[in-house]
């Protein structure tokens, strides 16, 4: 594996920020466990995500000295219909994965999202023209039949699994078309969905369903929502740009490893078959990280 681009204690540390948000990611479905055994539902938990990742993604704005961006991108009524878009897609997609944890569907999560990289991959060949190489196709294919065997495992499409990796690789998309930084456009995206997430929370509360200020313990996780949602995807943010790709191709499957063994230790269904579907999409994430280590080296060796 080659060492990190950026030199010294700076790859160390973006190696460390890279690790930091996939561990984060692997395990905030606890977090999102714990809140739906308090009772709070996974609407309640979207709408306080979306709050309180306000103010802790205007901080991450202002230590980038990013506000004159901001302003614009304000300004920019077509940057805002693309920003528009994505906050819906990953609004979309955080309800879906906090149903989907809280409802014992862990597996299915995981096998979303170990599919993401290799649909991301397919859609910047669709849509932006990008190479694949046999690596890449190889990838593809295994992954397509491992959810192939998960459907003939679950009797029907993996619904849950499709609809989380199509709404984040949406969400790459849309987010690689925009003109803005990940600091900028994280906070208009948090800023458009708290404007309803604020009246729906009002409400909530004022119909005497909320859980904010209920009590200590599920104010305190509510509140935490914020920097759960922003801090991972600085720190992702942050560490792409100074580490290799082949790092990153590795890390990113840390996160769905993670809510793998959440899911098995917390005793859902996983028959040969399933385990089966596993083994091929394993087998494309492999493939995919192993494409992603020799594309890293190319450079290197042809110079």
């Amino acid at each position: 594996m080659p060492t990190p681009s950026a030199p010294g204690a700076e790859a160390r540390t973006a190696l460390t920020a890279g690790i930091g948000c996939y561990l984060i990611w692997g395990f905030v479905p606890l977090a999102f466990q714990l809140m739906g055994r308090m009772g709070i539902s996974p609407w309640e938990i979207v709408a306080h995500r979306t709050i309180w990742a306000v103010p802790v993604a205007l901080a991450f704005v202002l230590a980038a000295h990013q506000s004159r961006q901001v302003l614009s991108v304000l300004r920019n009524a077509r940057v805002m219909g693309w920003l528009t878009l994505s906050a819906t897609l990953i609004g979309g997609n955080w309800l879906l994965y906090i149903w989907a944890v809280n409802s014992g569907r862990v597996l299915e999560t995981s096998l979303g999202y170990y599919i993401n990289p290799l649909l991301a991959m397919a859609a910047g060949a669709l849509i932006f023209g990008e190479r694949i190489d046999r690596f890449g196709a190889l990838a593809i294919g295994l992954a397509a039949i491992g959810v192939i065997i998960q459907t003939l495992a679950l009797g029907h499409l993996p619904v849950v699994s499709l609809v989380l990796a199509l709404t984040f690789c949406g969400y790459a998309i849309v987010r690689k078309r925009v003109a803005a930084d990940a600091q900028t456009g994280l906070l208009v995206e948090c800023l458009l969905l708290a404007g309803p997430s604020l009246v729906y929370a009002i409400w909530l509360q004022g119909s005497g369903a909320g859980n904010f200020g209920a009590d200590v313990s599920a104010t305190a996780w509510l509140l935490a929502c914020g920097p759960l949602t922003a801090t991972p995807l600085m720190l992702f943010a942050w560490a792409a740009r100074r580490i290799p790709l082949s790092f990153m191709g590795f890390l990113q499957f840390m996160g769905p490893t993670i809510g793998f063994g959440i899911g098995l230790s917390q005793g859902e269904a996983f028959t040969p078959v399933r385990a089966a579907s596993f083994v091929f999409i394993w087998g494309g994430a492999a493939v995919f990280a192993w494409g992603a280590w020799r594309r890293s080296r190319a450079p290197a060796t042809a110079s």
